[in-house]
């Protein structure tokens, strides 16, 4: 089958090679067949392109059963979502905003142009405040918004929508909402002077390779080191790959030595990277994102800030109707705090305790 985007990735594929991340350490060794947690994993570590092996007899094999379970299976909340007229205009604006990020960004690289922050600023507003919009809808729409060939310039602009109402999340005023914006938008500027082939590789990087990705995020600062942008935008760009526990890069520093825009730009890069696993919500609901953090370590992140991001979607699916991985049905009534991915559910009367069910998760928005 050769190499694949993650975001085409389904369970029961098979690794046709070991897949390495950017500090050189194996994440998924070769021949594991991928499930759910799996395709997470690689999302989480910022993998792209895996080599998968030909299975085309058990791809045969299994097709008849998924074409009867899609023909039978009820509409989605993806497939509601996307008749609404508030969608409509959305992805209509976004995909206009993809092309002005692609220009905006390869204006700075290619041309040595000052970037345009108004501009790009002016374009996030009208995505983020439709009549009659909802601020939180954001996560839905950028959740839907995955069929585009060029997956760096839809990342930057879904990181810069996800850091604005983020930020709002954070008490934030809307000079500094505004900044955490062009964080986001510009975080990966670096990325456009790393060759794809290098980037895309999913088997071990050689030891120049690692240096080359590794360098991507210096790369980036050193473009927008000459020019005319406030400073935090600078040390997003540099130190968005760092984590609060010093594992990140390029250098290697710790939360207190972060910048205070780098933080909310990290949690939002390994976020929207994420949720880029699946094209349609139910195939990788909120719960399982959060489930994903949880598992990974919170100590990677700033505390107050992962909590504030993690809770705000939590409490964005109260009584919301959910699928859990068993196939029950029922309503979100009671928030967990401390373990945010698993909530209380009301399956027909039968309250269900997911802390107290560690095999179930919530795994799709109905």
């Amino acid at each position: 089958m050769g190499r694949i985007h993650i975001s085409n990735l389904q369970p029961g594929m098979v690794l046709d090679a070991d897949v390495y991340n950017a500090s050189d350490q194996l994440v998924l060794p070769e021949g594991l067949k991928l499930n759910d947690r799996a395709i997470e994993k690689l999302a989480y570590y910022g993998i792209e392109i895996v080599k998968i092996a030909n299975e085309k007899d058990q791809i045969a094999d299994e097709a008849p059963v998924q074409q009867s379970v899609e023909n039978n299976a009820e509409e989605t909340y993806s497939d509601r979502l996307k008749k609404t007229e508030e969608f409509k205009v959305f992805k209509e604006k976004f995909e206009n905003a993809v092309n002005d990020v692609e220009g905006f960004l390869s204006d700075v690289v290619e041309r040595n142009m000052p970037p345009d922050t108004t501009s790009i600023m002016s374009k996030i507003q009208e995505m983020l405040h439709p009549p009659g919009g909802d601020v939180i809808n954001v996560f839905d729409m950028i959740h839907n918004m995955r069929a585009f060939d060029d997956m760096t310039y839809v990342h930057c602009l879904n990181v810069g929508l996800i850091c604005n109402v983020f930020a709002k999340w954070l008490g934030l005023s809307e000079p500094e909402i505004e900044l955490a914006t062009q964080c986001g938008i510009l975080h990966d500027i670096g990325k456009l002077k790393i060759p794809e082939s290098i980037i895309k590789k999913p088997a071990k990087l050689t030891d120049e390779e690692f240096s080359i990705i590794k360098s991507h995020p210096m790369e980036g600062y050193k473009i927008l080191l000459p020019c005319d942008v406030d400073n935090h935008i600078k040390k997003a760009c540099l130190q968005h790959h760092e984590k609060a526990d010093g594992s990140g890069y390029p250098m290697g520093i710790k939360n207190e030595q972060m910048d205070f825009y780098s933080r909310l730009v990290c949690i939002a890069d390994v976020y929207e990277a994420m949720t880029a696993v699946r094209i349609y919500r139910g195939s990788l609901s909120p719960f399982q994102v959060i489930e994903a953090f949880e598992r990974e370590g919170l100590q990677k992140y700033d505390t107050k800030m992962i909590m504030t991001f993690l809770e705000h979607i939590v409490d964005t699916y109260m009584l919301n109707r959910v699928r859990l991985s068993d196939g029950r049905e029922g309503d979100v009534v009671y928030i967990n705090k401390t373990r945010l991915s698993k909530p209380t559910v009301n399956c027909n009367g039968t309250f269900v305790d997911l802390t107290k069910e560690p095999d179930v998760s919530i795994t799709a928005i109905l």
